[in-house]
Formats: structure tokens, sequence, C-alpha cells
């Protein structure tokens, strides 16, 4: 088929960076971690051009930086970078609502809804119990699918790629504390449900309150 080896190339490109970047927001590739193509291609047992394709597409996303010469490198976040994303995420939510709240809640249909529901009561559980390797992947869907219903795919992808980030920064500093049982943000539901009810001013005043809890909760790490 004309054109097959350029989407099985592609497909290897994607799935090679989704790996990566799985692996970068668990923490297994640590912040200042470098590494080259060829180790990677040698890990995977693949050839080096999906390889470079993934790793550019990780360093757009921000998540790598390249070193001349010598690789590349897996990108240092600093509490001050992770304020600014919460800012950056903030400002974007807010602009969601304010701007129209009718046509941000009143096209969500019911199919998105109860995806997005489901999403949230999963990551709820993993909040509560404290596991942080599941909540990690249902919290990146669950506000993958709530920001496609009441946002623009551009701002989807936005929001996704700051909340990637954010979670690079925060998985090393969690998994210090001696139990995350109770500690983290399980309000998912919460939000959804005021999506449902078309209430904009429940939804931004929930959206602010896991805000200033992720501020609290990265503070509260900081080495004594």
């Amino acid at each position: 088929m004309p054109g097959s080896e350029a989407v099985r190339r592609t497909t290897l490109r994607e799935q090679i960076a989704d790996a990566l970047r799985d692996e970068v927001i668990a923490g297994r590739l640590s912040a200042g971690r470098q590494f080259t193509v060829k180790e990677i291609a040698e890990q995977y047992g693949v050839s080096a051009t999906p390889v470079r394709e993934a790793l550019l597409d990780l360093c757009a996303q921000g998540l790598l930086d390249v070193e001349m010469h010598k690789g590349y490198r897996v990108r240092e976040f600093t509490y001050a970078d992770f304020r600014e994303m919460v800012e950056a995420r903030s400002l974007i939510v807010e602009g969601i609502f304010r701007r129209s709240p009718d046509r941000a809640l009143g096209a969500v249909t019911p199919a998105a809804l109860a995806s997005v529901r489901r999403r949230a009561e999963e990551a709820a559980r993993a909040a509560a119990a404290g596991d942080l390797d599941i909540l990690i992947g249902y919290d990146l869907r669950f506000w993958r699918e709530l920001a496609a219903i009441v946002g623009n795919p551009y701002i989807s992808d936005f929001l996704n790629t700051v909340r990637v980030q954010g979670w690079v920064f925060t998985v090393p500093l969690l998994r210090r504390m001696p139990t995350l049982r109770g500690r983290l943000w399980s309000a998912h539901s919460e939000l959804v449900e005021a999506v449902a009810q078309q209430n904009a001013a429940e939804a931004e005043r929930i959206i602010t309150a896991y805000n200033q809890h992720s501020l609290a909760l990265i503070e509260a790490s900081r080495p004594v």
C-alpha cells in the first residue's frame, strides 16, 4: 500500500514518544538525566529515525532539552516553574468559564459527560487511596476529556502539556512523602457534577480550590 511505511514509522514514533513520556512522568527517567538517540534505540530495539522523531516531539512538549553533541536531557523544573504552570492553567480555565459559561457548558453531550464522569470516579479513588502511579494516568485522561468538552482543541492540548509538565515536577517530591493517603486532591467528581449542572461559578470555585491545594501540597514538600 502506498505510504504504509510512513504510517508505520509515524505510529512507532508516537509509541516511543508515549512510552518515554510515561517514563519521564513516573520519574524513571529522572530530571537532569542525559541520554542519546542510540541508547533509546537499543533499549526499544528500533532504528534511530523514529527515536529521534519521538525525542523531538518531547522537546516540543517541554519535557526534554537538546544538548549539542551530547544528546538529550530530561528538563529540570523548579518550584517557580510549577507556580507559573498553575497560574497558566488557572488563567486559561477562568477564561473558558468567564468568556461564555453557556457556550462552555451548554454543549456538553450526555456521552461525553458519562465518559468524563467515569474518569473522575477512577481518579478520585486513586487519589483518596494515595496511589500515585494509578492516579497519574486517570488524572491526565480526566482533565484531557474535561478540557475537550468545555473548550477548543487548542486549549485542550495546551492544558494537557502544562499538566504533564506539572506531574514531571511534582512526582519526585510526592514520592518523598511518607504517605499520600488523604493528601491528594480528589474532588474530580464534584467538578463533573458542577459541569453537568452547568454551574460555571461552582466549577470555577472547585478549580480554584484545586490549584490552591496543589501549591500548598508542593510547598509542604520543600526540604526544611
